[in-house]
């Protein structure tokens, strides 16, 4: 018997009563939410103000190219520094100085070459001597050697006091660091001469470059780590550049199988479903035999027993494959897996033939209105000129600066020291007069007025309307599919009844009647989204420092808002669906869409355990399968094609690419399903409120699906009541 807390239906509203003229989504409809519709085109108007203004005040070439101390740009095409695209810092060693990351400025002039130094030398060594030619390119173009003793060449920084062998990284040249043996060394040598002649040690150099490095990525990482992240980075563009067009043909096939397969299920719903279920299975249960195979042939080797963190990071992944520890942990991690499928699957039995007659029922949807399959194109589109804007305006934003310059003295004791100045004006003061040596240098960009001043808030509103206009594109997909779909199902007689172009209504009634409805549940999801990238920030610049009370506050807070924005989202997309039926505002939509929901929540569960676990095995097959074949692909393990195997650095590059690009391409082509899914689960509660299934008052669903529901909902029931 039932419960006695159950809540009756009435609790959340009354159903629907039935309706003669009710035939689907309501054409005569009118403008919803036209006040969040007002303030969201005055937000898109703002917006392109916004990126206007930046692009007048921006200028990317002051990220794309290292910037002089005279503020020239290194490489720019038409200027004197055409062919010198590396700068080059006279002496490295007074970037140590901790006093660099906090005035972001290394006090020694940085002037632009072609090339960097590839040899030891000084300039007490290299004056009249063969070596002055080689060592003139590194000083301010014009000087010539005797027209100043060297103490005054040193005191106006008219040359380097020392080059020393370099490799140019972020076009700018940085010591040429090689660790032999454990020693950290430059050209094989660990000790070398400074410009007093005085011998210092590789690691002051290794000092001055982390402080660089540091101030010109804005993080305190290595500059040994960073060079190898680059060598690593052009391996993986080459292979990029080797296998690019054997990505695009794996891509291409998981388009084409995630097609034929949603197809295929209008008329092998059930066996293909239980195919998948099974292959699955099957293809996790290889994975563990296949580890389990690799483990125990690696066990008896000599040298495999090494644990992954005895070795470390290594670019490699191959070196890992030759460890037996690595497949005992793909072993496990598959075995979890499986045995989490196999329990859902004993759980779910009783519910899988529901889910299959609902899936079943969307292919017949899609394949009546199969334009529907292409619409995620065209958010695809739209969410590109997105991110696009935004990357773009960021950029100039970022790039908004003026050049800065400050005076940078010998003297530590210079009261004009890190004082802006104008190079224009310097030679007329008196501060070299107070300062000898000293010199007004460029030292980043930036700039005191209004609009300098507010550059972090445009940044802020750079990205809440980013995420406003992404949520917002979402959202019109899925009321626009929803519509094609309502109008589907709502058609007695299929497909006779079905307008024409569904898909192209939907859209227009979306656009024209309800964009403040769509702004209204996209600002809402925006909201909750930029809280939470404030948080994840937070946690970032907090972490170290933060106290065990403040981390759990901090990870309650980001638990609550990531259950509230999921929360939001599920009601947003139910809303969407009412909004593309009725017409409705948002916060009725989202009101009946709700009610509608807890009404139904038997129902509901079927839907979102056990359509959603299939469609995800369904992404995950394919993906997979694609991914298997890839592998065998690029690790040269299909004998007809070998020969046509690109060369490759790391033939995981492509196989990650293959894979979460199928796996993408797959989630696109199920979204539209699952789409469709959630709108005939909606239109099927309407159905069943407002019709009986007489003549007079025909039931809209077809007669398997009737059939198939009231019998799970019948045995829901008698599991809750006992």
């Amino acid at each position: 018997m039932a419960r006695k807390t159950d809540i009756p239906s009435s609790y959340y509203g009354e159903p629907r009563k039935f309706d003669p003229n009710f035939r689907g989504p309501v054409h005569n409809r009118s403008c919803t939410d036209v006040v969040c519709c007002v303030i969201f085109i005055i937000v898109i108007l703002g917006y392109i103000a916004l990126g206007t203004v930046a692009w007048i005040h921006g200028d990317p070439r002051k990220v794309v190219y290292p910037t002089d101390s005279h503020g020239q740009f290194c490489g720019q095409q038409g200027t004197p520094n055409a062919n010198k695209a590396i700068l080059f810092y006279f002496n490295m060693l007074k970037c140590a100085n901790p006093a660099v990351l906090i005035n972001l400025q290394c006090p020694t002039t940085q002037l632009c070459v072609s090339k960097c130094p590839d040899r030891f030398a000084t300039l007490l060594d290299a004056q009249n001597t063969k070596n002055w030619e080689y060592y003139k390119q590194f000083c301010k173009p014009g000087f010539e050697i005797g027209s100043k003793s060297v103490g005054e060449v040193l005191r106006d920084e008219d040359c380097p006091s020392m080059i020393v062998p370099s490799r140019p990284f972020l076009q700018r040249c940085f010591p040429d660091f090689i660790t032999s043996n454990g020693i950290l060394t430059v050209a094989n040598q660990t000790i070398f001469k400074d410009g007093d002649n005085n011998q210092r040690s590789v690691n002051d150099l290794k000092d001055a470059a982390n402080q660089v490095t540091a101030m010109q990525q804005g993080v305190e990482r290595g500059i040994a780590n960073l060079l190898n992240a680059k060598e690593v980075g052009m391996k993986i563009f080459e292979d990029y550049a080797n296998s690019w067009d054997w990505i695009l043909i794996g891509l291409v096939i998981t388009m084409v199988v995630s097609l034929l397969f949603i197809l295929l299920l209008r008329y092998t719903a059930g066996v293909l479903l239980w195919l998948i279920v099974f292959g699955v299975i099957a293809v996790v249960g290889y994975g563990i035999w296949h580890c389990y195979w690799e483990y125990s042939t690696l066990s008896g080797k000599p040298g495999t027993n090494v644990t992954i963190s005895d070795i470390g990071f290594q670019t490699d992944f191959s070196i890992y494959l030759q460890l037996s520890q690595t497949w005992l942990i793909f072993m496990i991690s598959l075995a979890v897996i499986e045995f989490i499928i196999v329990i859902m699957l004993i759980f779910l039995r009783t519910r899988l033939r529901i889910a299959i007659a609902l899936l079943k029922e969307g292919s017949k949807a899609i394949s009546y209105i199969m334009p529907t399959l292409f619409y995620p194109i065209i958010t695809f589109f739209l969410l590109a000129i997105c991110i696009a804007y935004w990357a773009v305006t960021a950029v100039f934003l970022a790039s908004s600066g003026n050049a800065v310059y400050k005076v940078t003295s010998t003297d530590d004791k210079c009261m004009y020291a890190n004082l802006t100045c104008s190079p224009k004006t310097f030679s007329q003061t008196n501060i070299t007069k107070v300062c000898p040596g000293s010199q007004c240098l460029f030292a980043f960009y930036g700039g005191e007025s209004v609009y300098h001043r507010y550059i972090l808030l445009l940044h802020l509103c750079n990205l809440f309307v980013f995420l406003w206009l992404v949520n917002f594109t979402i959202a019109l997909g899925q009321c626009t599919l929803a519509g094609a779909f309502a109008s589907y199902y709502w058609a007695l007689k299929k497909p006779n009844d079905i307008p024409a172009c569904p898909l192209y209504s939907a859209f227009s009634r979306a656009i024209r009647y309800h964009t403040g409805s769509l702004a209204f549940g996209s600002l809402i999801l925006a909201v909750v989204q930029m809280v939470r990238l404030v948080l994840e920030y937070l946690d970032q610049k907090l972490k170290g420092s933060q106290n065990a009370c403040t981390r759990f506050v901090l990870c309650c807070l980001k638990c609550c808002f990531w259950c509230l924005e999921h929360f939001i989202k599920f009601i947003n997309r139910n809303a969407y669906i009412m909004i593309a039926i009725y017409g409705k505002n948002f916060c009725t939509s989202s009101k009946d869409a709700f009610f509608l929901l807890m009404r139904n929540v038997i129902r509901v569960a079927v839907l979102d355990k056990v359509t959603d676990f299939l469609l995800f095995l369904g992404k995950l097959l394919i993906s997979g399968s694609v991914g298997v074949l890839a592998f065998f692909f690029f690790t040269r393990k299909i004998p007809v094609i070998q020969q046509e195997v690109p060369s490759l650095n790391y033939y995981w590059v492509p196989l990650l690419t293959v894979i979460f690009g199928s796996y993408m391409i797959a989630h696109g082509f199920f979204n539209v399903y699952a789409m469709c899914v959630d709108t005939l689960f909606l239109c099927f509660c309407e159905d069943l409120e407002r019709n009986d299934g007489s003549s007079s008052r025909p039931y809209y669903m077809s007669p398997g699906l009737h059939k198939i529901l009231r019998k799970g909902e019948e045995g829901a029931k008698l599991c809750a009541a006992s």
